[in-house]
């Protein structure tokens, strides 16, 4: 198994992590003017990133058109709009929960796309670094609206990486990534305007644009990159194992901005998650996961 499929994909969980705490400067923001700011500002970076690398970024044609706006949709949109939701109704652990389970769908979605059984030491890997990224969460409280947002995404989190599947073989890592950050900053700048109002980005502080800088660059144009190239490489089952970096990352950043340290719980967390990166990738004789285009 190469390595650099698997740092890219560990990078891109590390600064989705980190997005945590940054995401908490945002509270009071005009989220849904701020995310259509943050995927246009990506956007135009990685169509800059293509142009120096002289990488055609092709149109989608038939049924990629679907593919794409289904990432955009279930995996940006209403995934970020089921985080804001969930939060007024259940503690962030719940939410987190939610989405450490990912690991267990993309081991059995990932290699379902191309009509494969999954594989049983990459199912194992996946339920280890779940319960592992699970202690690292811990439990919380919510009621019923927030156990449906949870379950709403997690789904839409699966959705971000097996929708893209499909189309990555014609356009890339950076083809889905273009597509699919400019579908965001349209939906999300429509809605923006309708609910919060032309004016909502005058309402915006310093760190606010802070914040959203970070999100942009770090979370979303580079993230992106790095996450699809190591699907691209490795397919979504194995590529999944790696979402369980994100809370640890989330753990250790918010130590580092001044949070409390975590306590033993979270540490045995960590060791679970990368034992179950051990079992899940370093696999003598790989599951025959297609790679579906050169990077």
């Amino acid at each position: 198994m190469k390595a650099l499929p698997i740092l890219a994909g560990a990078a891109g969980m590390v600064f989705v992590g980190g997005s945590v705490a940054v995401s908490g400067h945002l509270a009071d923001a005009p989220n849904l003017t701020v995310q259509s700011l943050r995927y246009a500002v990506a956007c135009l970076l990685l169509i800059t990133w293509a142009r120096r690398r002289r990488t055609p970024v092709r149109r989608p044609r038939g049924p990629e058109w679907l593919w794409l706006l289904g990432v955009t949709l279930a995996g940006l949109l209403v995934f970020n709009i089921a985080l804001v939701h969930g939060a007024r109704h259940a503690e962030p652990a719940v939410l987190g929960v939610a989405v450490a389970c990912v690991p267990i769908l993309l081991a059995v979605g990932g290699p379902g796309l191309s009509g494969q059984a999954p594989g049983r030491r990459v199912l194992l890997a996946a339920a280890v670094v779940t319960l592992g990224a699970i202690l690292v969460e811990g439990l919380g409280r919510a009621d019923a609206a927030g156990v449906l947002w949870a379950v709403v995404t997690f789904v839409c989190e699966a959705l971000f990486t097996l929708l893209a599947v499909p189309v990555l073989g014609r356009h890339g890592p950076l083809g889905v990534s273009v597509h699919a950050t400019w579908m965001a900053a349209v939906l999300f700048g429509v809605l923006g305007l309708a609910i919060e109002g032309p004016a909502a980005a005058l309402r915006l502080h310093a760190d606010d644009v802070l914040a959203g800088a970070y999100l942009a660059v770090a979370v979303t144009a580079v993230a992106f990159l790095l996450w699809y190239t190591c699907v691209t490489r490795l397919g979504p089952g194995r590529a999944g194992l790696l979402t369980g970096v994100a809370p640890i990352s989330a753990a250790l950043t918010g130590m580092a901005l001044g949070g409390p340290a975590p306590d033993p719980l979270v540490w045995l967390g960590i060791a679970v998650v990368a034992a179950g990166l051990a079992l899940g990738l370093t696999t003598r004789t790989p599951a025959p996961e297609p790679v579906l285009a050169p990077v």
